[in-house]
């Protein structure tokens, strides 16, 4: 069940990073507050993930995730660009988080 909460806090981080770029600055209601509760609902959901995961997999996992699907759904909705460099990065990121849960032996 922890990697399920994972997942969904991990949905949460991408949530709250795509959301942070559409405030503009805090600035706009509704993508403020769709931010705020996608952060909270993400800490959330990683603290319970938390309960049974070391923090140093859980977290770190947490950020890889987050980070790749923010830059790819970034991609898809602002048309940032992806480099090679990025793909790159992307697959140690995964390759690391592989790696991790292969190791927690959860």
């Amino acid at each position: 069940m922890a990697w399920i909460y994972l997942l969904i806090a991990s949905a949460f981080e991408v949530a709250f990073a795509l959301g942070t770029n559409a405030t503009h600055g805090f600035t706009r209601l509704r993508p403020s507050v769709l931010t705020l509760l996608a952060a909270a609902g993400g800490i959330f959901t990683l603290s319970q993930a938390l309960r049974t995961l070391d923090v140093g997999v859980g977290y770190t996992i947490w950020t890889g995730i987050g980070s790749i699907g923010t830059v790819l759904l970034g991609a898809t909705i602002y048309k940032e660009k992806i480099t090679t460099p990025k793909l790159i990065s992307f697959a140690a990121i995964i390759t690391g988080a592989l790696v991790l849960r292969l190791a927690s032996g959860g």
